[in-house]
């Protein structure tokens, strides 16, 4: 699931993360913005790294991380740092860490004249990111000591012909909002530039998620999961939004997933 770190207290918010992982979600995101992205825009509202290392000390088992990381908010080589450093953090229990490098090019513009970064347009932002992502991984390779394993990276967007062409490259995990009718012609434009790259596109998991309120559902009916996992999606992404982090919704989400795992 998603938390969205908005419109509680800290306290609600690590509540809530823990509750999580004793109900046996499987991951745990947050998000990489400076304000809250529903009404009341002037709500409380947590930086999304510190949060994310205090949920790496905090949990033993859940994977978790940003969905996603601003590439622009950080130099390249200072977000692999931070990443590793979590990973370590959060490996504390088992050896191997469980942080998920979920990454984009940014969107918020309020986020960027808040904090005095150039907002550039989409495009360029995209080029960006595509910078920094062979700093991101080169800055692994070198660190000491390294990440605990092969940090996953997950990216999220759908643009056609800059960010499909970026997740074919460098992601392990392709997050996507794109609704439920269009995926099928999203996956497909994936699998063109998996072959434009020479890469098995097997080896990127799929993930989509929806919002309980705020946004409105991506999933529109009953049996949406199940459209979704024929599709070939794995990772399904639910968010809940404060101040009371209400996750009562997902439980069902999850007596489904573990039907269909035969758990």
């Amino acid at each position: 699931m998603q938390l969205a770190p908005q419109h509680g207290s800290y306290t609600a918010y690590r509540d809530a993360v823990l509750r999580a992982e004793e109900l046996g979600v499987d991951v745990v995101f947050n998000w990489d913005h400076f304000f809250a992205l529903t009404e009341p825009f002037d709500a409380a509202h947590f930086e999304a790294w510190t949060v994310l290392a205090a949920m790496a000390e905090q949990t033993e088992r859940v994977e978790f991380g940003p969905l996603v990381n601003c590439s622009s908010y950080r130099n390249p080589d200072l977000q692999a740092d931070m990443a590793r450093t979590v990973d370590h953090i959060s490996a504390r229990a088992t050896g191997t860490g469980r942080l998920i490098f979920g990454t984009g090019s940014g969107w918020a513009q309020p986020d960027y004249d808040a904090y005095g970064y150039e907002f550039g347009t989409v495009g360029s932002r995209l080029d960006d990111l595509a910078e920094d992502l062979p700093r991101v991984r080169a800055r692994w390779e070198r660190l000491n000591p390294p990440p605990t394993r092969r940090i996953p990276i997950l990216i999220g967007g759908q643009g056609e012909r800059k960010t499909l062409r970026l997740v074919a490259r460098h992601a392990d995990i392709w997050h996507t909002f794109t609704k439920l009718d269009d995926l099928p012609r999203k996956i497909g434009v994936l699998h063109d530039w998996c072959e434009r790259e020479g890469r098995d596109p097997a080896g990127i998991e799929l993930s989509t998620g929806y919002t309980v309120r705020g946004f409105g559902p991506l999933l529109e009916d009953a049996d949406a999961a199940s459209r979704l996992y024929d599709l070939g999606f794995r990772l399904i992404v639910p968010a809940i939004d404060g101040p009371d982090y209400d996750l009562a919704p997902v439980k069902a989400l999850l007596e489904w997933r573990d039907r269909i795992n035969g758990a």
